[in-house]
């Protein structure tokens, strides 16, 4: 989906960002910078904080202390650049069930103000398998359809950075596979991607880089090949958490 304009490529960063929910403290001292063709994966237990660090990423969230900057310029000073940058999807879909596949993508581009939008919703009905269903309210859909429009939404405006909660939550096989191709050709387009996945064979199937996060805080940041015992374990504890929910 190409861009209406030319564009540089920034950078987003979180400096010592720490985010507090009355005494919970869901992230401490957090810093991390994503650039162009970053792959990422965020990586840690059930309340480690990988939610919490992605909303605040995506501006849903501001941080209670510390700052969010995209090319050096504070998130929130100029909020229409940033949600222009980035596409999230979280474990809430914020779709309108009231309206169809296409009226979602139709409401979203227009809050982008995109060029050739009828042209990028059909591009993306074909990417993520919706052409059939692209009449079809979204309440009446099952969750892993739901989640397939959440990720064309994300995608529609073409932006730098996807910031990804538990992508492959509901897919099938054949889209999840789909997926996997589609975020492992997003470097070569020169984005960035940071995704959170309780499965690591499946992130490091996809992701460079592997951010393990634990208590709120980064207790790794490196290649994932390299990734210590400990920060899998803490991965892996979370995992089991959900498998017994």
């Amino acid at each position: 989906m190409p861009s209406d304009t030319a564009r540089t490529n920034p950078t987003l960063e979180l400096r010592d960002v720490s985010k507090q929910f009355g005494d919970l403290r869901a992230l401490s001292g957090v810093s991390l910078c994503i650039a162009p063709g970053d792959c990422i994966l965020l990586y840690g237990p059930n309340g480690a904080g990988k939610t919490t660090l992605l909303r605040v990423l995506s501006t849903l969230a501001r941080p209670s202390e510390g700052k969010v900057l995209l090319d050096g310029e504070d998130v929130h000073s100029n909020p229409v650049a940033a949600k222009s940058a980035i596409g999230f999807v979280t474990h809430t879909t914020f779709l309108y069930g009231e309206l169809t596949v296409r009226e979602n993508l139709e409401f979203a581009g227009k809050l982008f103000g995109l060029a050739a939008l009828d042209q990028r919703i059909t591009d993306a009905l074909d990417t993520f398998h919706l052409r059939e269903r692209a009449e079809t309210m979204v309440r009446e859909l099952s969750r892993g359809y739901q989640q397939r429009v959440s990720l064309a939404r994300a995608f529609l405006h073409d932006p730098h950075f996807l910031l990804l909660d538990e992508p492959f939550t509901g897919l099938d096989a054949a889209s999840t596979e789909s997926l996997q191709g589609l975020l492992r050709r997003l470097e070569g387009q020169g984005k960035a991607l940071i995704f959170s996945t309780h499965d690591f064979e499946q992130g490091k199937a996809i992701a460079r880089r592997m951010v393990a996060l634990e208590g709120g805080k980064v207790r790794y940041d490196g290649p994932v090949d390299l990734a210590p015992i400990a920060a899998l374990r803490a991965g892996e504890r979370g995992r089991e958490s959900e498998d017994r929910t």
